[in-house]
């Protein structure tokens, strides 16, 4: 194996990660607040990013890129909350499978829409961020035939990990210390309750799909910036189930960590001539549908702790 290498491929991969948490977050909100997994948040993700293309592109709307983003981010807002509204609403009471197929139904509902209003061309997302003069780092206390390991980090992609996390922290500190973020808190862990003491739950309900959506669209615009923006962004979203699964159903920490474990694990499967620990032509298969690696992942993590890394085990009397 290229050793050298190793430092390079796993910061990369680390940095990756940042966007997948940040979109795993948005799964875990929804299902905190209404119990419902989210199919369509990918979908989410590609309009939100494919409006702010718009706003932003002299071809569409031609406005500057930062209020681009923020009359995105509205939207998606609105988006969110109408999908509660008009969809999740007048599904209350029903069995959780006709919820699934209904999350299942929107999303592509939502890719049909983005379809018809945008094409299926590929897309130069604007520049937020420098893509040239790449940061180097060296890495401290590891060597190579006596050289130091350098790794080459894009700034793009490092900017893209840094405002990803920044939103993860700006949501963390909403929900420990607003009154708003207290209530949505109380009405996850028990609807009743909440409502006895005087939360309006339906409220809370409409705005954690509200700010779900926000932060699809926030994630679409970090990972379009790195890769480029066309109909196969949800796949992206793809990799954030199983790191919700992986971190927890309900645990916000663990889909922040299960995301930057997710997008370690793919950096590492990208590392070349890793054949000497996987054999040739496993290696090879294995880095040629990197999608498969974090339900491989999954797979290993579930069969040892059912409830993910930091679920909560639920007892129930018979």
């Amino acid at each position: 194996m290229n050793w050298q290498l190793l430092p390079q491929f796993a910061i990369t991969g680390l940095l990756n990660g940042g966007p997948i948490a940040l979109t795993a977050l948005g799964l875990v909100l929804i299902f905190k607040s209404s119990e419902v997994f989210n199919f369509a948040h990918g979908q989410m993700l590609l309009l939100g990013a494919l409006t702010t293309w718009w706003l932003a592109s002299p071809d569409g709307a031609g406005l500057p890129l930062w209020l681009a983003i923020v009359v995105a981010l509205l939207f998606s807002m609105l988006l969110g909350l109408l999908i509660e509204r008009l969809a999740l609403r007048p599904m209350t009471g029903q069995p959780l499978l006709s919820i699934i197929l209904m999350t299942l139904a929107l999303s592509q509902a939502l890719q049909g829409l983005a379809i018809l209003i945008f094409g299926t061309t590929q897309r130069n997302f604007p520049v937020i961020f420098e893509v040239t003069n790449p940061y180097r780092l060296t890495v401290p206390f590891v060597t190579y035939n006596d050289n130091p390991i350098v790794v080459i980090l894009r700034q793009n992609l490092v900017w893209s990990f840094v405002v990803a996390m920044a939103g993860v922290a700006l949501l963390w500190f909403f929900f420990q210390y607003t009154r708003v973020g207290l209530a949505m808190r109380a009405t996850a862990d028990d609807h009743e309750t909440a409502q006895a003491v005087g939360i309006r739950a339906r409220q809370v309900f409409g705005l954690s799909w509200a700010i779900a959506g926000s932060i699809a669209t926030a994630s679409g615009i970090l990972i379009a910036t790195a890769s480029g923006l066309d109909l196969s962004l949800p796949l992206v979203a793809l990799a954030a189930f199983p790191a919700v699964l992986l971190g927890g159903l309900e645990s916000v920490p663990g889909a922040v960590i299960g995301g930057l474990i997710i997008g370690l694990a793919q950096g590492l499967v990208a590392l070349p001539n890793n054949q000497f620990l996987l054999g040739p032509e496993l290696a090879q298969t294995i880095r040629n549908s990197a999608e498969i690696i974090p339900y491989l992942i999954l797979l290993a993590v579930l069969m040892i702790r059912p409830d993910g890394l930091f679920g909560r085990k639920r007892i129930e009397r018979i």
